[in-house]
């Protein structure tokens, strides 16, 4: 390693994002056995979640705001996602309906369709891959909504 600069976040983060997005993938697509959600919250938490927003907060560092702010939001979302269904699980939001997970994937759709908005003055590929996420949030709060 030369020089005292430092390195590019970003792989961090999308590794982050990407890995533990493809986890939970496979268990919401119901193709991988129970034991897999143990596996996929633990992602959530520490390479989704931690990793991740480590990655957004490095971001700061290099002066890249937007890479901050969205790095750790998306950071910020995994760990809130482990801790509810890890909670849910347990028994502790034992009241939980299938109307509190659509509010959830609904706000989550919204605030990613601001981030859109945003990266069409960035690039077409962070306009097209936020575009995507926008509309993955919106279908799993469709998915959840079995009102």
């Amino acid at each position: 390693m030369t020089g005292g600069g430092l390195a590019n976040p970003a792989p961090l983060g999308l590794f982050g994002f990407g890995v533990t997005t493809v986890l939970l993938s496979f268990d919401n697509a119901g193709i991988s056995s129970p034991k897999l959600l143990n596996l996929v919250l633990a992602h959530a938490l520490f390479f989704g979640g931690a990793a991740q927003f480590a990655s957004g907060m490095w971001e700061f560092k290099a002066n890249s705001i937007f890479g901050a702010t969205a790095f750790s939001t998306f950071g910020a979302f995994w760990i809130s996602l482990a801790a509810f269904i890890w909670a849910h699980e347990g028994g502790l939001y034992a009241m939980t309906t299938e109307l509190d997970m659509t509010l959830y994937f609904l706000c989550w759709g919204v605030l990613v369709s601001l981030f859109t908005v945003i990266t069409s003055r960035i690039s077409t590929a962070h306009f097209a891959l936020f575009g995507g996420v926008a509309i993955v949030f919106f279908l799993l709060a469709l998915g959840e909504w079995n009102l």
